[in-house]
């Protein structure tokens, strides 16, 4: 949803988010809803046999997580979405648009925090298994730290992506209007 005034162009067709932006929408979607089972599911077993390919696991995803979060951002940044309705209530534009800034913000700082804890823990960063060496020592109070930062925005994107679904639902079934389906399917 991006916050723009509308314009005269026939909502059927101009409308609809390219189908790249839906297929990075809907795969980023899938792939941060498994991240943060999998974080949850990681931190129960963390200290026992076979935990450590979790994190490893983990860390992986999360490096393709990143990727497809710039070539979103890319994409975004070169293919604007047409505007919202022009009849929608200005406190609801400013939300939407609040929103998705901020889930783009955590969605690029996440994996950040993440690396740099990884960087900074005893089992390092690798790419299925591939190391990769940053310029880092293990000290694990920065690690905490960064891990502790990792955690809480984590909550953070869990809350605006409830708020993002919420909005995309009343659009769906309370208002009727094309919002939610300019997201849901491609162009026709």
């Amino acid at each position: 949803m991006h916050a723009m005034k509308s314009t005269t162009t026939s909502p059927s067709v101009a409308w609809r988010y390219s189908t790249p932006a839906i297929v990075l929408h809907w795969v980023l979607a899938a792939l941060i809803v498994f991240m943060a089972a999998l974080g949850w599911w990681m931190m129960t077993v963390e200290h026992e046999p076979g935990g450590e390919q979790w994190i490893a696991l983990h860390k992986s995803i999360g490096l393709i997580v990143f990727t497809l979060v710039l070539l979103r951002l890319l994409w975004r940044l070169f293919h604007k979405p047409a505007p919202l309705p022009a009849g929608l209530p200005r406190w609801q534009v400013l939300l939407s648009h609040a929103t998705q800034v901020l889930m783009y913000g955590v969605m690029v700082v996440l994996p950040f925090t993440g690396t740099l804890g990884s960087a900074y823990s005893r089992l390092g960063l690798a790419f299925f298994g591939l190391p990769l060496h940053l310029v880092a020592a293990p000290d694990r109070p920065t690690a905490k730290q960064f891990f502790e930062l990792h955690e809480t925005l984590v909550w953070v994107l869990v809350a605006l992506v409830v708020l993002h679904v919420l909005g995309g639902l009343k659009h769906l079934l309370v208002d009727k209007d094309e919002v939610f389906s300019r997201m849901w399917r491609a162009r026709s």
